[in-house]
């Protein structure tokens, strides 16, 4: 299956019209940028840029393609021979997954000519919006959780292919584990899950429930102690493993002093080494919360996959540059939106972040044309597809150690889980030009 129809009517109609009056082939500059952060949020992270690598390389006009869109009257002769031949043959860069961004931040620039540049627009815009949002609320999450594992559970809380996409967004943002075999499958991401209430359900008894599932899991797996009686269920955990068992998990009530409750009579019981994981609708503020209580991990779900309240980041993707000819050699020129509360400043950027003397982030410098010479800061932007070739694919490993560094180098308001302004803020400066 492509990806090429997962995209909005409108992309195909513009390059229909440039076609037909001659300009599609035209030199273009497309930026994708977020003119603020959610509300309350501090920093926003980066987690679409593999992904739409991946679509890209679907991203073609099947026989079946082109004949829905004749069918449906979206294309004529012209559109549909540009699509049966279309490959993206432009140019990519853009800031890597895992990295921290701020309002402004130009987080993809798209080059190329205009047609297939514009005709990406809305896959860009529906992977980076959805991923962008997942691991900014994952990334709160897991520094709530001060090295304590998170697992993402949130599959039944979304669509089935926004599931995989959410984990492997949360992965980057720190999350240890998933619940989704998919994400398993395709990413490499470790799975982790034990059984439901529907479970012990299905069992005369509770005991028949745990000793079933021991039998088949052996002592360390996690057995779910709050169907009918948390601590008749924690002592018969204990004494079927002989104090051995590797997690209970608590899914309703008062998680802080269930945890408590339950570690003092783990304890008692000699089971000292068995771990604690709570769920039931957790967010960065529960988990913040809970800091104080004795638990070893969170399992997160529905918060999660919606962003914690926050389920896109507004990224928009607008034109910023074009040329001023068809001619090859004609040169960049900026435009710019003037429409009220939408503006937009034009011409091909360049970012760094400004870093002080002690490794902190102070600033997010932005810049249109080529950074000055004694220009200062880590540059942010890398080239993800080089005239067509993919050549910014890397393992999650090194975008999951990138949140980790981005994360760390941002002042110490970026934990507040309070309303403010972003953790550092955006500079515009001026270049040298193209």
């Amino acid at each position: 299956m492509t990806t090429s129809l997962l995209t909005d009517h409108y992309e195909l109609t513009m390059v229909r019209a440039a076609i037909h009056s001659g300009v599609h082939n035209r030199h273009s500059v497309f930026e994708m940028f977020a003119r603020r952060l959610p509300e309350g949020r501090r920093y926003g992270i980066v987690a679409g840029a593999g992904r739409l690598l991946e679509a890209l390389d679907e991203f073609r006009f099947s026989d079946d393609d082109i004949d829905f869109l004749r069918r449906a009257g979206i294309a004529d002769d012209a559109l549909s021979e540009w699509l049966a031949n279309y490959r993206f043959a432009g140019s990519i860069w853009g800031y890597p997954d895992g990295e921290a961004y701020f309002p402004n931040s130009p987080i993809l620039i798209v080059e190329g000519t205009f047609a297939e540049t514009v005709v990406i627009e809305t896959l860009a815009l529906s992977i980076y919006n959805y991923d962008c949002a997942v691991a900014s609320a994952a990334s709160r999450m897991t520094s709530m959780a001060k090295g304590r594992p998170c697992i993402e559970m949130g599959s039944r809380r979304t669509s089935e292919w926004s599931a995989v996409g959410a984990a492997r967004a949360a992965y980057i943002a720190g999350f240890a584990s998933t619940s989704n075999l998919q994400a398993g499958a395709r990413y490499g991401i470790p799975t982790a899950g034990t059984a439901a209430h529907s479970f012990v359900l299905l069992y005369d008894t509770e005991r028949a429930a745990f000793e079933a599932q021991l039998a088949t899991l052996g002592d360390d797996t996690t057995l779910l102690v709050d169907t009918y009686d948390v601590e008749k269920a924690v002592r018969t955990g204990v004494e079927l493993t002989n104090g051995r068992l590797g997690a209970v998990r608590i899914d309703s009530g008062d998680l802080a002093e269930s945890a408590v409750n339950v570690r003092r009579l783990l304890d008692s019981l000699g089971a000292s080494k068995t771990r604690i994981i709570v769920t039931s609708d957790l967010d960065e503020y529960q988990i913040a919360a809970l800091r104080g209580a004795p638990v070893d991990g969170f399992g997160v779900g529905t918060s999660l996959v919606t962003g914690s309240g926050a389920p896109t980041c507004a990224f928009v993707y607008k034109l910023v540059a074009r040329a001023a000819s068809d001619d090859p050699q004609a040169p960049l020129e900026p435009v710019a939106k003037l429409s009220t509360g939408k503006t937009s400043v034009g011409g091909r950027k360049y970012a760094l972040r400004r870093i002080d003397g002690r490794g902190r982030a102070t600033a997010e410098v932005i810049g249109v044309g080529s950074p000055p010479e004694d220009a200062k800061g880590r540059p942010l932007l890398v080239q993800l597809v080089d005239h067509g070739q993919v050549v910014g694919r890397e393992p999650l490993s090194e975008a999951r150690a990138r949140h980790t560094a981005s994360v760390a180098e941002l002042p110490m308001v970026a934990q507040k889980m309070s309303r403010g302004e972003p953790a550092i803020e955006t500079i515009f400066l001026g270049g040298t030009g193209e």
